[in-house]
């Protein structure tokens, strides 16, 4: 699970959805951290593309949360103002905030999806979808629990996936793993299409999904049109 210390000190990457109080958290932290900073070495550190981060260096310059100035070699230094000091740490107090409700809401939701898993003996279980959602997956496992999480299926559409996360083997594909009973979607980003593909390779009852992924388990209705 990514550390929220490292996102509140600029050296954790921003997610996919780009939110923008993410953004401007990692802008700041990024400046206060390294004033003498390129806007390509910000978007590098927060993975986001070089036109986001100069519009948000912008931004940020005009609502008087940082400073630029020119320097020799014809370079700029960005430095925090006051007001960027004090937007830095409302921003960290809210993402701390948010992580803690996430994290809180997550490990109860898992924990209900144990419990089905142990009720209906399906003790060997998978993960779909490497992230947060799966790591938190990983700790809410009881030590009087017979269900054992034999692998996590990556989900991601490019890229090289790793060979492990949260210390369990990951690979491409359900039929890589030896005798799964059930699946559980841990793609936050992607648990529709995530759980409507499983859901066409093991009986649906099989896939499992958190509430907080509001993931519809009715099929959609075909038509002719």
């Amino acid at each position: 699970m990514a550390d929220t210390a490292d996102m509140a000190n600029g050296s954790g990457k921003i997610r996919e959805n780009n939110d923008p109080n993410a953004i401007t958290l990692g802008l700041l932290s990024a400046i206060e951290e390294d004033d003498r900073a390129t806007q390509r070495a910000i978007s590098q550190e927060l993975g986001i593309a070089l036109g986001l981060a100069n519009a948000y260096l912008k931004r940020c310059v005009k609502k008087g949360f940082v400073k630029v100035q020119h320097i020799p070699a014809n370079r700029y230094a960005y430095y925090l103002t006051p007001q960027g000091f004090a937007e830095k740490s409302r921003l960290t107090a809210d993402y701390l905030s948010i992580s803690f409700n996430f994290f809180r809401s997550s490990r109860e939701q898992c924990a209900e999806l144990f419990a089905i898993c142990d009720e209906r003996r399906w003790t060997r279980v998978a993960l779909a979808g490497c992230g947060d959602l799966a790591e938190i997956f990983t700790l809410c496992r009881r030590e009087d629990s017979d269900v054992e999480i034999v692998g996590i299926i990556d989900t991601s559409t490019g890229g090289d996936a790793p060979e492990r996360f949260a210390g369990l083997p990951v690979v491409r594909r359900l039929t890589d793993l030896k005798k799964v009973n059930a699946v559980v979607v841990t793609d936050i980003q992607n648990g529709q299409r995530v759980f409507d593909a499983l859901s066409m390779a093991i009986p649906p009852e099989r896939v499992l999904t958190a509430p907080m992924l509001k993931v519809s388990r009715t099929p959609p209705v075909l038509t002719n049109d």
